[in-house]
């Protein structure tokens, strides 16, 4: 049975990122108060140490994607109890720096969350990418109300629990747009009544990766499928156009824009959902395609998923599964990928090793299990039986690799 360490907590305070910010107009009697969505994550402690590195282990270097990170932080750490022979060194470096790298062989393997382009795929020669879990793209906020003083002499107000942020897919597109600039906007109180009272004039500090991201093309993706009016396209990298109106700021890592969220207030960013659980950051319900709002949950990415099926899936296994039609679908969702070389591999027995895990995630029962815990959502029994097929058809040296 598979053992796991205790949750990570993925952003510091101290995180570095790119400041453009604009500066915002809150009224004096200003106060920040903390909206709390509570997601529970719980995990089953490991023992305090692996068992030490065995003489001739096998050291894999990967990297790329941080949409996944904090799972496969667990899962190496766990696969070190499957195999103690393998040590898997994984660097954050977003899904742009893992292609590039592992279209140079400086990695053994790569993670990406955005497909590999035509040019990708002619420079690695003989690259396949594998689905391996999906999850949800989140927006959260940081936002200073405006809350109700006490006259002279009375007594102080008491606590006022608001409701969630909730944004619908247009508002969304013009808040990065820049058309929408202030969080009392009438798109933004239109769909939170509640809040009208509390909402200030002040600037939204648009919050947006500063490298290129897997996370990026995902977000991209669904506000091209929102509007027509986003007009910047869907890749890992684009202009946006709350830089050039002076409104936005760039996190390098998910992990970058939350930090720029938890220390920028009246801000809004995008990132992957357990960096926002992780950090205790509220993220924004959504009303989606089918009118209906939403929260991001396993079960609105598992009716999202199912939106689209098997036949999302294009012949090189990618599949673009945001603005699902599902009342209960999340619409900001995607898969993450691992990349590999698929014939050109010389080292069989790390070959083997690499396929050992990538087939242990698939199928431990222990590491669905930990996926789900940490908002993750594993392939459904087709798709990977798909994915395992692909694996099957790996070679090194002109001969099958055995994963072992």
């Amino acid at each position: 049975m598979s053992k796991f360490l205790r949750t990570f907590v993925f952003v510091t305070i101290a995180f570095s990122f790119l400041l453009a910010a604009c500066g915002t107009s809150a009224t004096p009697t200003a106060q920040t108060v903390v909206q709390t969505q509570v997601v529970e994550i719980t995990s089953t402690p490991g023992p305090a140490q692996p068992t030490p590195m065995a003489p001739g282990s096998v050291q894999i270097t990967a990297g790329g994607a941080t949409f996944p990170y904090p799972l496969y932080t667990q899962w190496f750490y766990a696969f070190q109890y499957v195999d103690p022979s393998v040590q898997i060194n994984y660097q954050p470096i977003g899904s742009g720096g893992g292609k590039s790298a592992i279209i140079a062989n400086t990695f053994d393997f790569a993670g990406s969350d955005s497909a590999l382009s035509d040019q990708n795929y002619t420079d690695g020669k003989d690259l396949q990418m594998y689905p391996m879990v999906a999850s949800a793209v989140v927006v959260t906020y940081n936002i200073k109300y405006n809350m109700p003083t006490a006259a002279a002499g009375a007594a102080t107000p008491t606590a006022v629990k608001l409701p969630n942020l909730v944004l619908d897919r247009q508002t969304l597109v013009d808040i990065y747009n820049a058309k929408v600039t202030k969080w009392n906007d009438p798109e933004i109180v239109n769909t939170n009544p509640g809040l009208k009272a509390y909402l200030s004039n002040a600037t939204i500090t648009v919050v947006h990766r500063s490298d290129g991201s897997g996370t990026t093309n995902i977000f991209t993706a669904a506000l091209t499928a929102f509007s027509k009016d986003w007009t910047a396209g869907a890749a890992q990298s684009v202009e946006w156009p709350v830089d050039k109106a002076g409104n936005g700021i760039g996190g390098k890592g998910n992990a970058g824009v939350a930090a720029a969220v938890i220390n920028t207030p009246n801000s809004l960013g995008y990132v992957e959902i357990n960096y926002a659980v992780s950090n205790s950051l509220p993220f924004a319900d959504m009303i989606n395609k089918a009118g209906k709002q939403v929260t991001s949950n396993a079960a609105s990415l598992a009716s999202d998923m199912a939106d689209f099926g098997t036949a999302g899936f294009n012949s090189k296994m990618v599949a673009t599964i945001v603005d699902g039609s599902g009342a209960g679908s999340w619409p900001i969702s995607g898969y993450s990928y691992l990349i590999l070389h698929t014939t050109s591999m010389t080292d069989c027995v790390k070959a083997g090793k690499i396929l050992a895990f990538m087939n242990w995630a698939l199928t431990d029962p222990g590491a669905a299990k930990e996926a789900g815990q940490l908002g993750y959502a594993v392939l459904p029994d087709a798709f990977r039986q798909q994915v395992l097929g692909l694996l099957g058809k790996v070679t090194c040296n002109g001969q099958p690799v055995s994963p072992k």
